[in-house]
This record gives structure tokens, sequence and C-alpha cells, in this order.
């Protein structure tokens, strides 16, 4: 099992494979644990526990939706953050309004079950102005862009991570984190500017 990779691993688990999704569980589950607990100081173990079981219900609900755009753990720790925004204001409203909590957008149906706006491995707003070509170009200059700069560019624009979750993500100090992605950003670009032509090249948004 463990010379398994993941792509293998996540198709056991869509083809309903119990001890895959225990293998799964297994990889990922502490990792993302920490994640959540670093994510505020308001945050407490307990916390952080049930917005990891979440983050997992939700994984589970929705893992047809991952088409590895990004690394699975780049997909995995923005369901999470978002399930740590969610919480919060859970707990922020349940305060504000006496104990009565709004209704989140990622709340079940209580009739049916289904979640009103699932998580997706869908890009962020910015990456969705790229048509889809720009994507397919995008995604192989990305492929030789190579490890850490692939890793910190899905999170920020596949993973839609904030810096200070970048940061946590990856342990480094937030101006690391900005210094390093806009130097990978540049070697992206000078990828992309040699092995696409420019006219191709000139409609994805400089800025990303």
């Amino acid at each position: 099992m463990g010379a398994e990779t993941e792509a293998e691993l996540l198709r056991r688990c869509r083809r309903g494979d119990a001890a895959a999704w225990d293998e799964l569980f297994d990889r990922h589950y502490a990792a993302a644990g920490r994640f959540i607990f670093q994510l505020g100081h308001d945050l407490t173990r307990e916390d952080a526990e049930e917005i990891c079981q979440e983050t997992f219900l939700s994984v589970i609900k929705n893992l047809d939706s991952f088409h590895a755009e990004s690394q699975f753990q780049t997909w995995l720790f923005r369901i999470a953050a978002n399930k740590a925004r969610d919480y919060r204001e859970r707990r922020q409203a349940a305060k504000r309004g006496g104990g009565q909590t709004t209704v989140s957008l990622q709340a079940e149906d209580p009739d049916n079950g289904l979640v009103i706006d699932p998580p997706s491995a869908a890009p962020s707003p910015d990456a969705q102005l790229i048509s889809g070509e720009q994507m397919a170009l995008v995604q192989e200059a990305l492929g030789e862009l190579g490890e850490p700069c692939r890793e910190i560019v899905e999170l920020r624009y596949f993973g839609d991570l904030s810096y200070d979750e970048i940061s946590l993500c990856l342990k480094l100090n937030p101006k690391t984190v900005s210094s390093r992605l806009s130097k990978c950003l540049d070697r992206l670009e000078e990828i992309a500017r040699k092995k696409f032509s420019r006219e191709k090249w000139a409609a994805f948004p400089s800025n990303l």
C-alpha cells in the first residue's frame, strides 16, 4: 500500500473501497487537523476536530468533483479553510443572535442532505477568467515549473488560500510566501512565454 500513488488510491475511493478511504484518512487527516488548528488562535483542538470531521465528510460527498487540476492536499486544504471560516461565522452569528445561527451556503438541506454550494476543484475567481485553452497551457507550464514553485502557485490560485493560510501550510513566514510567490510567477511567465505564442499568453492576466 505504501507504494500506491495518490491517483490510484483516489480511484479506489471512488469505487467505494472502504480500505482505501481508511488509507486516505490515515495519510491526510492529521495534516488537515494541524492546518485547521493553526488557522486561528480562537480555535480550540475540539473546534479543529469538529471542522476536520466536516471537511472529510465534504471530501466523501464531493470526491467526484475533484479532477486533479491541483494536488489532492491542495483541494483538501481549500475545503478545510472554507469550513473553518464557515465554523467561525456560525459561532459569531450565534453570539450576535443569542443562539440563533444563520444558514450557511454550504449547509446541508435537512430534507435531501445535499449541499447548496459544495466545495469543488474549480479554479479561483482569478483563474476563472482564463479560457479552457489557456488553462491547459498554464497546466503544461506548471508541469515544467517544478517544486516548490508549483505547490505555492497551486495553493494560491487553485487552492484559493490566503498568504497567511499558505504560510501555515508550508511553515513559512507570510513575507517569504509573498516573495517566493512573486519569483515563482515570474518563472512561470518566462516558461510560458518561451513555450507558447505571445498571442496566446497575452490574454492571461499578468498578475494571475
